[in-house]
């Protein structure tokens, strides 16, 4: 097997990113704000598991945990995939052009509560999609269930069932893994394209970016949070474009904590990579979809998946190096990971025809969750973006 580093690579057939990037952070001294002691387990209450016809093990987040949560007034819906259903959150006029909201590892749709108002007063009919093990969607508790092409499929099927058309799509994180891969495959499906700190890794089939985690199902408390030292309000990571102080952290590291650690919980990395301090109810929304580690394996396998995508890409990619309708980039400029880079950003500007004279920006005060930190702003953009570049 080939492992290769966290570091991105450049040729003339093609640009070629690791996801190493994903949470790949500069470490400071401070102490961390994870929602749990590192010597405490998460608690375990009695937990339903139900089984599809297919004999596929899942679990469902009982709807009281997602009652009151501020800032999310929103009922899920579902689509039913599999025998698992599918969640999403919509607002807005349903004869509104569409707008797609897809979020990364470990947020949900939740993330998308500063947006989603503004996109809707808009007059736009928005869509914010859980992923299949991810906030309101159901939770199959094998991690070999979940596969980066599976949640490919499971997004164009989700497409498919609510026959959306002519959608503009915003994407981050793992959203862009998956929702670009789609786009690049299907670019007919497609309005406008918007991505915010994401990108489509093209990897070599054969190559194995980073080991796989051993024993992935045997908890390890010594492990130890790889943003350990970020504290609630973000330092300066870069001076413009370039990283300020710190090494180069390992992803492996990342993957072997969200899979095996007993404290990992969602909270604690979106208060790492958000620009702000988030309020501690913000932050226990976060980890609402997930009352004990039996409803986790989605969240704590995402990372992993990075193995899965080499050999993959390549026709999406080459899509992108095709798509001529409007495409724009809204970064953070505090991004701690080497997605957060403008070397990611030009590469997107640089690859795709549609990226041309469009308003790409670099938003200040922003991390890696920048629709936690700056929603309203970047909705407003997505607003100015649609209307610039109306529909033939």
């Amino acid at each position: 097997m080939t492992y290769l580093p966290s570091r991105f690579y450049h040729s003339s057939a093609s640009f070629i990113v690791l996801v190493g990037a994903l949470f790949v952070l500069i470490l400071a001294g401070c102490s961390s704000s994870s929602a749990l002691d590192d010597d405490e387990e998460p608690e375990n209450p009695a937990a339903e598991i139900l089984t599809t016809a297919e004999g596929v093990e899942y679990v469902r987040t009982p709807d009281e945990h997602f009652a009151n949560l501020p800032g999310f007034p929103y009922t899920a819906q579902y689509v039913e995939i599999d025998g698992l259903r599918q969640a999403y959150v919509e607002a807005g006029p349903a004869d509104g052009e569409v707008v797609l909201l897809l979020h990364g590892q470990p947020s949900w749709s939740y993330l998308y509560r500063k947006m989603i108002p503004v996109l809707a007063e808009a007059g736009h009919r928005v869509i914010a999609m859980d992923h299949v093990g991810m906030g309101q969607s159901d939770k199959p508790i094998d991690i070999d269930y979940y596969s980066y092409l599976g949640h490919i499929d499971r997004l164009e099927r989700f497409i498919q069932a609510l026959g959306l058309q002519d959608i503009t799509m915003f994407v981050q994180d793992w959203g862009s893994l998956i929702g670009l891969h789609v786009a690049g495959t299907h670019p007919e499906w497609f309005a406008r394209l918007a991505v915010g700190d994401g990108m489509l890794p093209v990897i070599p089939a054969g190559v194995v970016p980073f080991p796989p985690v051993q024993n992935p199902d045997e908890l390890d408390a010594s492990l130890t949070a790889p943003f350990l030292g970020i504290p609630p309000q973000q330092p300066a990571f870069y001076d413009g474009c370039e990283p300020l102080g710190g090494g180069e952290g390992f992803f492996g590291d990342w993957m072997a904590y969200a899979m095996k650690s007993p404290t990992f919980t969602a909270g604690e990395v979106l208060e790492a990579l958000t620009f702000f301090d988030l309020p501690d109810e913000e932050e226990a929304a976060y980890d609402a979809p997930f009352p004990s580690r039996l409803y986790m394996a989605g969240p704590r396998t995402f990372p992993s998946l990075i193995n899965d995508v080499p050999g993959q890409n390549d026709d999406a990619w080459a899509g992108l190096g095709s798509y001529e309708k409007p495409f724009i980039t809204i970064w953070a400029t505090n991004d701690p990971g080497n997605l957060g880079g403008c070397e990611v950003q030009q590469a997107l500007i640089d690859h795709v025809p549609g990226a041309e004279a469009q308003a790409h920006v670099r938003l200040p005060e922003s991390s890696h969750f920048l629709q936690d930190d700056q929603g309203e702003e970047i909705a407003q953009r997505l607003n100015a973006f649609i209307d610039a570049n109306p529909q033939p």
